[in-house]
């Protein structure tokens, strides 16, 4: 079985490749505290390491310019794989949120987009690895590698999304076939509003697989970046929300952010970012 694969691919890398054992390791350590925001628990994490992810660079120029880290010949010697059908490796992320954190990466190098059929082997994904929640980053919603398509996937119980029926932020479709759960994301994807600059629909998606279920959550966005990520100063915040910040953890890079973030500040960024569940459903119906 897959699941068992993945097992023993984090046992040898956590044996073998020393800045994913310190990184792992560094998680026993890390800050969390936990805020209420709209009747919703949200967790706040504060891990230095993610800040490779939060600062990432993703404007076209500064994409040109660098190599593809997930590319196969630009990946560390030490970092292993295994495979996933016929278009993907499974590798453990050297920057971890979750104590058990894998990316999902394509065979070859393709730029970021969720369609059905990427959204059909998400789905495969959950059931294979049916004990980890798996997310998607739109190119514009916290994909640190918007150039090179990837999943991503966290041990379950670890976000604070799987134990809430709904928050004002996400849309929730539950299936327990499959081409129902496509059905349904396909008229979500359809509605979803779009511009000329933008590939697709800006979203973040989390699916998992439980009891003869898919669960999956999708948030419509609006904006990549909060306005306190550019500020100066005092109001200066390091926070790109992705799936993980989406789904209830809010990693933090820098201590003193972590310090100071409140729950309003919180709720603030999410309305930023996100399109509250009313504004969601006015589109549809429009």
């Amino acid at each position: 079985m897959i699941k068992d694969t993945v097992n023993l691919l984090f046992a040898e890398q956590l044996e073998n490749w020393e800045l994913a054992k310190k990184n792992y390791k560094a998680l026993d350590l890390v800050k969390i505290k936990t805020l209420d925001v709209d009747g919703c628990r949200y967790k706040v994490q504060f891990n230095p390491a993610r800040i490779v992810s939060s600062s990432a660079k993703v404007d076209d120029d500064s994409i040109r310019k660098r190599n593809c880290f997930l590319c196969s010949a630009n990946r560390p010697a030490e970092q292993k794989g295994v495979p996933f059908g016929e278009r993907y490796t499974i590798l453990v992320n050297p920057f971890p949120v979750f104590p058990r954190h894998l990316t999902i990466v394509d065979i070859t190098h393709t730029p970021q987009r969720i369609d059905e059929s990427r959204f059909a082997d998400m789905l495969d994904l959950a059931k294979e690895l049916d004990d980890y929640a798996v997310f998607y980053n739109g190119p514009k919603c916290g994909a640190s590698a918007p150039d090179h398509f990837h999943f991503q996937a966290g041990n379950k119980g670890f976000l604070p999304i799987e134990n809430e029926k709904k928050t004002r932020y996400d849309i929730r479709i539950e299936a327990e076939n499959k081409e129902e759960m496509l059905h349904q994301f396909g008229q979500i994807y359809d509605s979803l509003p779009t511009s000329p600059d933008d590939p697709e629909p800006m979203m973040n998606i989390i699916t998992w697989f439980e009891n003869n279920l898919w669960t999956t959550r999708l948030f419509p966005r609006k904006k990549h970046r909060p306005c306190r990520y550019f500020a100066e100063g005092d109001d200066n915040m390091m926070i790109s929300p992705a799936s993980i910040d989406m789904g209830g953890v809010f990693v933090m890079p820098l201590e003193k952010d972590f310090e100071k973030i409140t729950d309003n500040d919180i709720a603030d960024i999410l309305n930023e970012v996100a399109f509250v569940q009313s504004a969601f459903e006015l589109r549809i119906e429009n």
